[in-house]
């Protein structure tokens, strides 16, 4: 079964060493991950990010929690970083960071190749819920973003 891919695009008013700073700390995905998904990091904070770092959270969907386990599979600072789902609620989840400057501006690109679980009948979660619910996800992070990192003319 081929995985489903989000691809967001983000500009964000500083430089690529700012923005990958900001997300070298775990602990900014508290400030980026919407309440409702009970966001918690259970791994001891700070984490020292680097290929092969585990890092564990507690998360809610639909209201069932769910421990989930990734490793940063690829670090190439202040490029891009992946991180991998070892163990959690997706089938696949691979979830690439890029980061490349252009006038000052930082060009974020997203790019998550996931899987819902349910084999053959996976096509009934994820168009039921789990596509909207990745998506709110997304947006969520984009408005956060618009914040943190406002565009200036």
């Amino acid at each position: 079964m081929k995985p489903h891919i989000l691809k967001r695009e983000t500009i964000l008013s500083r430089n690529t060493e700012e923005v990958f700073d900001f997300f070298s700390k775990a602990e900014n995905l508290n400030i980026i991950t919407p309440p409702v998904l009970g966001f918690k990091i259970i791994t001891p904070l700070p984490v020292d990010m680097k290929k092969g770092t585990i890092i564990d959270y507690q998360i809610k969907l639909n209201g069932i929690p769910f421990r989930w386990r990734t490793e940063i599979t690829k670090w190439d600072p202040p490029h891009c970083f992946e991180d991998t789902q070892i163990k959690g609620p997706y089938k696949i989840w691979i979830h690439e960071h890029l980061f490349e400057e252009r006038n000052g501006r930082t060009h974020m690109t997203d790019t998550v190749s996931y899987l819902s679980p349910g084999g053959p009948l996976e096509f009934i979660p994820h168009n039921l819920f789990v596509k909207k619910k990745v998506n709110y996800i997304f947006d969520y992070r984009q408005k956060i973003f618009e914040g943190l990192f406002p565009l200036k003319n």
